[in-house]
């Protein structure tokens, strides 16, 4: 084999993998577009660790690629009056710990690296069904059926070595319109929403070539049943599609996954709540699995709490 077409395969392999770690980020959120009294401020911290198997193309000389993530994470959450509807912004910054290892003609490769991960910032609004109420008006509401939108935007201020191909950053921008609608019946409800993620270009991806990442289609439901006031459960599912990684015009392969998670939410007191939630792989057409498995910390404030 010459240089020229090892050379072409290692780009592709890297595509490969670049874009196997997109899996882990796409989100099991049940109760999304949930209805909340106005002028509520959440305060979450959190702990998600994440460890998997990254497919790649039996072609390309990579192989048993494993990535291990410990992620820290802080984030602010305030509901809002939008035009009488209820809405919502949320502010979001991990900072993760990655451990990777891989097989390359069978010499083994290890990168560890640390730091803060892309911000994501969220901003919702719920259009039908969700009116925007005060904490007093808010006793007396009863959910049926809602429908909500929300943009989210990443901007690329992670830690990001163009020399590397493992980063926490990904040094480009993405943004995720989304639709959801749910539906109460009792103390159960059902939950739908899909989005699309698009991305901007990398340019500067390992010694200047430009990654391209092509949008990410996501679908995805929750089941989820009121035990008492404030403790709840939820049944996950997610299935998502796209992502196709190119690399200064050579093709990885599209990502294809569906996964199963469940969440379980339990009040402490007025101000302080816990919630555990863990999901996995039932399905990936590249052969990438992660298993997912988060603790959050929440304290809310304000509203006249």
């Amino acid at each position: 084999m010459n240089r020229g077409s090892l050379s072409v395969w290692l780009i592709v392999a890297f595509a490969l993998l670049i874009v196997g770690l997109e899996a882990p980020a796409q989100d099991l959120e049940p109760r999304a577009y949930a209805n909340a009294p106005v002028g509520l401020n959440f305060l979450l911290g959190g702990y998600v660790y994440t460890k998997g198997a990254i497919g790649t193309d039996p072609s390309v000389p990579i192989e048993d690629a494993k990535v291990e993530l410990h992620t820290a994470v802080l984030a602010y959450v305030r509901t809002l009056d939008l035009w009488g509807r209820s809405g919502k912004i949320d502010v979001i910054i991990p900072y993760t710990w990655v451990d990777g290892t891989a097989e390359v003609f069978g010499a083994g490769r290890r990168r560890k690296v640390s730091g803060f991960n892309d911000p994501r910032l969220r901003f919702s609004m719920l259009l039908y069904g969700a009116p925007a109420l005060s904490l007093e008006e808010f006793r007396d509401y009863k959910a049926d059926i809602i429908v909500g939108t929300s943009m989210e935007i990443t901007p690329p201020l992670g830690q990001y070595d163009s020399d590397k191909l493992l980063n926490v950053g990904s040094n480009r921008w993405s943004f995720k319109p989304e639709l959801g609608v749910s539906k109460a019946w009792g103390p159960l409800t059902f939950e739908l929403a899909t989005g699309v993620r698009f991305y901007t270009d990398n340019n500067d991806f390992l010694d200047g070539r430009t990654l391209q990442v092509k949008p990410i289609l996501s679908v995805q439901g929750h089941l989820i049943y009121s035990i008492t006031p404030g403790i709840w459960l939820g049944f996950n599912a997610l299935y998502y599609t796209g992502g196709r990684g190119i690399i200064d015009g050579n093709r990885g392969e599209s990502l294809e996954d569906a996964r199963v998670g469940v969440t379980l939410a339990v009040p402490i007191n007025r101000y302080n709540s816990v919630k555990l939630y863990g999901s996995t792989d039932v399905y990936s057409k590249t052969g990438s699995e992660f298993d997912v498995l988060g603790m959050v910390w929440q304290f809310r404030w304000g509203a006249g709490l």
